[in-house]
């Protein structure tokens, strides 16, 4: 018995396009530069907008492309505030991790125009309805977004044998209101036939393909038919080519369109195939939906033959290489494919040029603190783009298969134009091309790096005067005139100590020069730690430590702790709970803590709903310094429950006391959080891991965190103390909280002449951020989380500059490298003398 075809809902055609209008699909991303990231591609049919899958960065990619986002637009012509539709394949980290910053974009250029009233069309399978209530708790989705979901028959037919099959369904249109002038777009579901019983069916199980059907172009009128059939010149000549029958001027007939108007010009069509697994493929090629698609099929003559022109596979590379895959690809003849999930051998050419180029320049002048970027979009893993074989008439001929780049065009119309075009593609750069560029332009700098190699290669100075800090502080009483002597926590301090490796640097969108925050604790042998989580944090990770090296990151990950509820320090998260999840598939293990304000938690409470993330939360407030010392003070007095006294977080009652104020968002009973909690301080070498509020919005956080002393020929010395501000204005929580820090990290969103801006943001200004470090006494001051408008190394005067540094994405600075780290300012402000790079 053969199966029914898939289930099929289509959309409402518009208006005949002419010949003359632009339409083309592009690729705006191809998916590796993180690997397992979904490719997204554009459709551009007549003025109207379509993204097929957002997944993290392509707003990133947008943005890196030319001089910031708007420039690209208009280059590109991509108006991001006349995007129509988001259609999603799947709905999962995968491809909608880019969603909550494009949205949020939007909304940006929207505000305050007359488009501001309109929203956002996003189209999915069943399961869009829960991305769209998580993403609620931070995206004004009300005013910007309307869900139609694209339902799984729920009239499941079983076989005589048991096997469950999906019903047949007609195609049913689905209309958006003013939308859909140009372009037909039919919507195939795909589920795994042997999950429709429902005993294993998950949400996530279901993927789409995309039909998109450009409306057919009118013929050309022909004024000698109309000549002979009688008609004069005048109105009824426009009516007939209107569609419009007429009675003949000089013959007693009627005249009809086809009498006069060639055949028409049939509409290009494009398919966006998304097959996640094999028996997803094997679905696709049993969907008799497309069989009117098929060059192969018997049923279908050479004029009714739907021909489709190209075909942009979203699958992965082994899906697409598997059998089944190659003989659904075999029926189409004369098909463009593109592979947006394939290697392409000897790849030379960085995903997002701008940021390469940036990363290169800071490898040149100083290797020690900027590691060497990998140009190397991915390693290859032996998977190309195929080329398939197919009988065409009697001989051989190869489907033209290729690897998709990065803005990679097909054009649709006009027909005379019809197929490839590259004139938007990058040229290919290397790390040599970059160095001979940065010399070119700033020769000095050659001389520049010479002397900051020597930095890492001068004796070491006298003990006696490294370690002088705590007498200065006696000394004098005020911990503002320490900081120049190294503290004590460095004295024989090793390189697998502590590094701390700045993911993003930016402040509320990605742009060319910083992507949005995100701080990885590289503790080693400990494992690591992520403050913040911006969105592009996966794809930062593999950048500084290659794929093997991020998936290795992830995997040991002891916790994340997120700052606050906005999505440029959140919006990634999704992204590196799905990956490790992946990775410790049948392997045993704990799950990743998350530690956050409230929304965080609710928001991942909602997400988990649509994918498992294998995490816990706990709240920010249970990590306070009063929740430290009322747990330390109950758990001395509690010796009867388990005779432990524990000098950090304790197992005994009071836990029950102090977790009945925790907010109802922990997937399991509060004690075992709590154990959960210490076991992670305790592996990750940390004896204080302390969250204190600060000045933003509600509910937003700056973290302590400090390490546990050792041994160094035998005298003990402490730990190191580091303190991360969030977002906020500058406060006395986060002086007091970074008194002998031995590095305050502190935003520094707005140049200092823009105090009242700063201000009304509730953010720092650069002047405002180093005075808090000063105040505090902190050893090294390193600011971030810069607004995407300033490139440049800011001013800062003489005395600033001694223990103060400016963090760059990928910057990664070890804790024995502190002690040179101011003197790289004047090199970094050579580097950057002009306000451009590109």
């Amino acid at each position: 018995m053969s199966k029914p075809e898939n289930n099929v809902r289509q959309d409402v055609c518009g208006s005949t396009s002419r010949q003359n209008t632009e339409a083309y699909v592009q690729i705006l991303g191809t998916g590796m530069d993180t690997q397992e990231t979904s490719p997204s591609v554009l459709l551009f049919f007549n003025n109207e907008r379509f993204i097929f899958n957002a997944g993290e960065l392509v707003l990133y990619l947008l943005v890196h492309r030319q001089q910031g986002l708007q420039r690209f637009c208009a280059e590109h012509k991509i108006k991001l505030s006349q995007v129509d539709h988001i259609c999603l394949t799947r709905v999962c980290s995968e491809t909608a991790g880019g969603l909550p910053g494009l949205l949020l974009t939007l909304a940006g250029i929207k505000n305050g125009s007359p488009e501001s009233t309109e929203h956002v069309d996003i189209w999915g399978p069943p399961n869009l309805d829960l991305l769209v209530n998580a993403m609620k708790n931070f995206v004004p989705h009300a005013t910007m977004v309307k869900a139609h979901i694209i339902p799984r028959s729920d009239n499941v037919m079983v076989h005589g044998n048991g096997a469950a099959l999906a019903s047949s369904l007609h195609a049913e249109e689905l209309q958006a209101e003013g939308k859909f002038k140009a372009v037909s777009i039919s919507a195939i579901l795909l589920t795994p036939t042997d999950l429709l019983d429902g005993s294993h069916f998950s949400s996530n199980d279901t993927s789409i393909v995309y039909i998109c059907n450009l409306h057919d172009i009118r013929g050309e009128f022909d004024p000698r038919k109309a000549k002979a059939c009688g008609l004069k010149k005048g109105r009824k000549l426009g009516q007939l080519q209107n569609g419009i029958s007429v009675k003949s001027d000089l013959l007693d007939i009627e005249v009809h369109p086809d009498d006069v108007i060639g055949p028409p010009i049939p509409g290009p069509i494009v398919l966006i195939v998304d097959c996640p697994t094999e028996p997803h493929a094997q679905e696709l090629l049993s969907a008799q939906a497309l069989n009117a698609y098929y060059s192969d099929s018997q049923s279908n003559s050479p004029e009714t033959t739907k021909v489709v022109n190209c075909i942009i596979h979203l699958s992965p590379a082994t899906v697409v290489s598997s059998p089944v895959y190659e003989r659904w690809m075999r029926k189409f003849d004369s098909a463009q494919h593109i592979m947006a999930r394939t290697t392409r051998e000897h790849e030379t050419t960085p995903i997002l040029e701008s940021s390469a180029r940036i990363a290169t320049r800071l490898h040149y002048l100083c290797p020690q603190l900027f590691p060497a970027p990998s140009l190397l979009s991915v390693q290859n893993d032996g998977v190309a783009a195929p080329n398939f074989k197919v009988q065409v008439e009697g001989s051989i001929s190869k489907v033209c298969g290729i690897s998709a780049e990065n803005l990679l065009k097909f054009t649709l119309r006009p027909p005379r134009r019809l197929g490839l075009d590259r004139s938007s593609v990058q040229n290919q750069m290397t790390s040599s091309v970059f160095i001979k560029e940065l010399l070119s332009e700033i020769p000095e700098i050659a001389d520049a790096a010479k002397n900051m190699s020597t930095f890492w290669h001068k004796p070491k100075e006298d003990e006696a005067e490294l370690f002088t800090r705590q007498d200065s502080e006696v000394m004098t009483g005020d911990p503002s005139l320490a900081g120049h002597a190294a503290p004590r926590c460095m004295k024989n301090v090793q390189r697998d100590d502590l590094e701390i490796v700045f993911l993003g640097t930016g402040s509320s969108i990605p742009s060319k020069y910083r992507n949005v925050s995100s701080i990885y604790f590289n503790l080693f042998s400990k494992g690591g730690l992520l403050l913040d989580c911006g969105e592009g944090t996966l794809a930062q990770l593999k950048r500084r430590y290659g794929i093997n090296g991020a998936d290795s990151a992830v995997r040991n990950l002891k916790c994340i702790w997120i700052s606050h509820i906005h999505a440029d320090h959140h919006a990634g998260l999704a992204r590196i709970l799905a990956l490790r999840r992946d990775l410790l598939k049948g392997v045993p293990h704990e799950p990743m803590l998350v530690i956050g304000p409230e929304q965080v938690g609710e928001f991942l409470k909602d997400y988990k709903k649509l994918e498992d993330l294998d995490m816990l939360f706990l709240d920010c407030r249970s990590t306070t310094v009063a929740k430290w010392d009322d747990m330390e003070a109950d758990s001395m007095n509690d010796e009867s429950r388990d005779h432990t006294v524990l000098t950090s977080l304790s197992e005994d009652s009071s836990l029950l006391r102090c977790s009945k104020r925790m907010k109802p968002s922990t997937p399991v009973d509060d004690i075992k959080l709590l154990k959960r909690f210490k076991k992670v301080l305790s592996e990750a070498g940390l004896v204080r891991f302390i969250s204190f509020p600060v000045v933003h919005c509600p509910e937003a956080f700056g973290i302590i965190l400090e390490s546990a002393e050792r041994m160094n020929c035998g005298t003990v010395v402490p730990g190191w103390k580091v303190v991360y501000s969030g977002d906020t204005r500058p406060c006395s929580e986060v002086i007091e909280a970074s008194l002998g820090a031995t590095i305050l990290i502190h935003e520094a969103t707005f140049e200092d002449g823009l105090l009242e801006e700063a201000i009304t943001r509730n953010h720092s200004t650069i002047k405002e951020a180093i005075e808090v470090g000063r105040s505090a006494g902190a050893y090294r001051i390193i600011l971030t989380h810069f607004s995407q408008r300033y490139p440049k190394v800011p001013a800062l005067d003489e005395v600033s500059i001694q223990r103060t540094c400016i963090a760059f994405d990928l910057m990664s600075v070890n804790l024995a490298d502190l002690p040179v780290l101011p003197k790289l300012l004047p090199y970094l402000k050579l580097l950057f003398r002009t306000r451009e790079l590109i």
